[in-house]
């Protein structure tokens, strides 16, 4: 595979304010947008830390309610919590602070607030209904994309929505507030990061533009995220890690996710276990069911990692090298969660996009090798 041939890339209204001390610049980022009454959506810790200070303070008089009740994976009592909000506060913005749940719910409210204003985006030369301005503090990536996902609480299963209206208008990114992300986190969400630099890099779907950045997201993360671990009070670290997250987010703008995303969602519905962790630890197996069906893009992907023979190894090396466990079985995952997985796979729109044809037979034979 030498990669499409014929593709659209699509380049979003979007301002991306990176460097120490950031995060101060967001009455300035917001003003930017046409916002005046903003919800600010994070979780208790995050609202709680300094950074949350810091963000109230800044808003001011233009912060008109807080949503702190973001939780993992973004159940849908939360979104509907978070919808009714906004619309009692007659926000026109959202800021988002925190990882990528908090990222996701934010675009979730700016979503359906569209839609039940008659007004969802059907371009990329549309407004959004709400502006939003994501403040990431893990390295997810969702503070960038014009897509979310959501888990239904009855069901245990997650899926996604988006449109071109979706993608936040600004992102301010400020390592100063990844200081206190604990070392395990940094580790799960960087890679996270790595996914989809890998993903991108070989899926059928990708522009050359955003090739080039997935692929130079899995040098800059494969370089930065050890550092983060070794020292997690390192500045110069977490600075480069950022970056790395930067681009991982912007590939995603213009290339699609594949089975590894798609399985690694489901297993995070279904089991609760972290979405960066899942990443971890399918990621491998992913990368090694797809290489021989891209091998060019797979060695390039390899030698980004530091071995072009056997990127999958690599992976595996690295997240060894992380301390983050090596199988599902090692994070509460069930054989019969396998199988219900599997089964759902069928249906995810990820697993639909891999470069590789993708049976119920195969996901179950992946995700067994992860177990």
């Amino acid at each position: 595979m030498s990669g499409p041939t014929s593709w659209t890339h699509t380049g979003y209204a979007q301002k991306i304010v990176f460097g120490t001390d950031a995060v101060d610049r967001v009455a300035e980022v917001v003003k930017e947008t046409g916002a005046r009454r903003v919800l600010l959506v994070t979780t208790e810790g995050r609202r709680a830390s300094e950074a949350g200070e810091r963000v109230v303070k800044g808003l001011g008089r233009s912060l008109a309610a807080v949503f702190d009740g973001v939780r993992s994976h973004v159940p849908t009592s939360a979104v509907e919590a978070a919808v009714t909000m906004a619309a009692e506060a007659g926000a026109d913005g959202i800021v988002s602070l925190g990882g990528g749940s908090c990222a996701d719910l934010g675009k979730a409210v700016c979503f359906f607030t569209e839609q039940q204003a008659g007004m969802a985006g059907m371009s990329y030369a549309d407004r959004p209904v709400l502006a939003h301005v994501a403040i990431p503090t893990t390295y997810s990536g969702a503070e960038l994309t014009p897509f979310f996902g959501m888990t239904d609480e009855a069901t245990r299963q997650k899926r996604g929505a988006g449109g071109p209206t979706l993608a936040p208008l600004a992102a301010i990114y400020d390592p100063v507030v990844t200081l206190d992300v604990p070392a395990r986190v940094a580790a799960e969400t960087g890679m996270n990061a790595l996914a989809h630099g890998v993903e991108c890099a070989y899926s059928p779907h990708r522009t050359p533009e955003a090739e080039a950045v997935a692929l130079a997201c899995v040098e800059r993360v494969a370089r930065a995220l050890p550092g983060v671990i070794d020292a997690p009070g390192d500045l110069a670290a977490r600075t480069l890690m950022l970056e790395g997250a930067v681009l991982g987010g912007r590939c995603l703008q213009n290339a699609s996710m594949g089975v590894h995303h798609g399985l690694a969602q489901l297993v995070g519905g279904r089991t609760g276990i972290p979405h960066g962790l899942a990443n971890a630890v399918l990621l491998a197996h992913a990368l090694r069911f797809n290489a021989e069906a891209v091998p060019a893009e797979a060695a390039r992907i390899g030698a980004g990692l530091g071995d072009a023979a056997d990127p999958a190894g690599a992976v595996d090396r690295l997240r060894d090298r992380l301390g983050l466990p090596g199988r599902l079985s090692e994070c509460g995952v069930t054989d019969d969660d396998l199988d219900v997985i599997a089964r759902m796979s069928q249906d995810n729109r990820n697993v639909q996009l891999n470069p590789r044809p993708v049976s119920e037979d195969d996901a179950r034979t992946i995700l067994a090798a992860a177990f």
